[in-house]
């Protein structure tokens, strides 16, 4: 198990570090293309202050999409004390708890830091799962939060809102660099800024959210292992998996932008095999979490 943690922690790294190196060349393309070199720390300047302000703001944004409301040990004893329970176990802050009223079975962890975590589940979940079954997807959330997940998920979801920012961007000012004059130095800028834009508008569209899936996916596995090692029992979540498979559907305020968050796809919960999933195939989570059970 710990080998496959280290992989997917290097594994995060490297791809996090060449999509970072990919803007890196964008921005030093546009600074050349502008004939202004100090243009490209500047769009470096403002990729880094987009993500950080994404950072901040990603726990408020996620529960205010969801339709999340927080309750307390008395609105639900049963969701509270799991949650307690593994706190303790990990020697964690306890997170705010939250509940989804949702049919569809789900949840998912937000939070900067152990100290601003927030665990989320839907009434769906509650309803299908044993307590076993519900001890192992809030220790999958919890993972999450102890092995700051969603710090790593929140920047690459900014570095890829960044780029999508700067392609629009310098397409406009492609359109209104040369304002109706006709100098051919004012021309051939447009020309690089709309080259620009569109490589930019690639990145944003395509290459971004695979780069964010990839992550996405490899937070997974890794969730679950921390899970199954903070239960012992790793069947339990194994066997959650299976229900999420079989009982999975859509949420209804469902979001692209944070499907990365939630234990099971929460747009199209039955196509994890596609190239953007932010998901792992369950069936591949589930072998892995029976692997690492026979070890313990």
């Amino acid at each position: 198990m710990y080998s496959a943690i280290a992989a997917n922690k290097r594994n995060t790294f490297f791809i996090v570090f060449g999509f970072v190196a990919l803007l890196g060349g964008l921005a030093y393309w546009w600074g050349q293309a502008s004939g202004d070199g100090s243009s490209a720390f500047m769009i470096i300047g403002f990729v880094i202050a987009y993500a950080l302000f994404q950072y901040f703001v990603a726990s408020s944004l996620a529960i205010a999409m969801s339709g999340a409301v927080p309750i307390t040990k008395a609105d639900n004893p049963r969701l509270w004390r799991i949650v307690e329970n593994l706190a303790i176990t990990e020697g964690m802050p306890m997170p705010k708890v939250y509940i989804i009223t949702d049919e569809a079975p789900n949840a998912f962890a937000t939070g900067r830091d152990p100290k601003h975590a927030v665990v989320a589940a839907t009434t769906g979940l509650l309803a299908i799962m044993d307590d076993k079954e519900l001890e192992g997807v809030m220790a999958h959330e919890l993972g999450h939060v102890k092995n700051y997940d969603i710090r790593v998920s929140t920047i690459v979801f900014g570095l890829v809102s960044a780029v999508g920012i700067l392609a629009d961007f310098a397409i406009r000012m492609a359109f209104f660099s040369g304002g109706g004059r006709r100098d051919s130095n004012d021309n051939g800028l447009g020309v690089a800024l709309i080259l620009i834009g569109v490589v930019a508008s690639i990145i944003a569209w395509l290459i971004g959210p695979i780069v964010a899936a990839a992550v996405s996916r490899q937070r997974e596995y890794l969730a679950d292992a921390t899970g199954a090692h903070t239960t012992r029992y790793p069947e339990g979540l194994a066997s959650a998996l299976q229900k999420l498979g079989q009982y999975g559907r859509p949420l209804r305020r469902a979001s692209s932008s944070m499907a990365h968050m939630y234990i099971n796809d929460p747009v199209k919960p039955g196509l994890t095999e596609r190239l953007f999933s932010t998901h792992p195939p369950i069936p591949e989570r589930i072998a892995r979490l029976r692997a690492i059970g026979s070890k313990f």
